[in-house]
């Protein structure tokens, strides 16, 4: 099998109406192929090549229920069902519960360039998903990474941080140096 090397995709923005489609389930069926598996790398490659911590398939024009999140987002959580050193994707990731507690904290968005806000996230989530090898698990996520699930699974569900932000405001964004 001839290895690939993975590829930065272009980042869909606002305003494009892609950013606020509900995204399809994934069949398990496809997660083997070679071109599900090429797609789950050039995401993370994406991710990384734009300085972000986690990218949902719409971000990049896929309407999938599809994201992937940075390992450095995982960095004080314990006993989760895979490996910390490891960036994450999530096939079909769901949100089981939430927790009461909440916690305002500054976001931005790779599909919102140039824009910050301060949203108000939920501390801890419980997911449900299938990692990209097809295995479902199931995990609670807490402090910074929940928020960063939250922020990704909303893109399935073509919600923006802006939308849940208390306030926003502009901000230089430097495309490289």
């Amino acid at each position: 099998m001839a290895i690939t090397m993975a590829h930065v995709l272009p980042i869909v923005t606002v305003p494009d109406n892609r950013l606020r489609q509900l995204s399809e389930p994934i069949d398990a069926a496809i997660l083997a192929t070679p071109e599900f598996q090429s797609l789950c790398a050039d995401m993370v490659k994406t991710m990384y090549e734009d300085d972000g911590i986690g990218l949902a398939a719409p971000q990049i024009g896929q309407s999938i229920r599809l994201i992937v999140i940075g390992k450095d987002a995982l960095a004080d959580q314990k006993e989760l069902p895979f490996a910390l050193t490891e960036d994450l994707v999530l096939v079909n990731p769901v949100i089981q519960t939430y927790s009461w507690k909440t916690e305002i904290d500054d976001e931005g968005c790779l599909s919102v360039p140039g824009v910050g806000g301060t949203v108000d996230r939920h501390v801890q989530v419980t997911i449900s998903a299938k990692t990209n090898a097809g295995i479902d698990i199931n995990f609670v996520g807490k402090n910074y990474f929940a928020r960063v699930l939250q922020h990704e699974i909303d893109h399935l569900n073509g919600i923006l941080f802006i939308d849940r932000a208390k306030e926003t405001w502009k901000h230089e964004h430097n495309e490289s140096l």
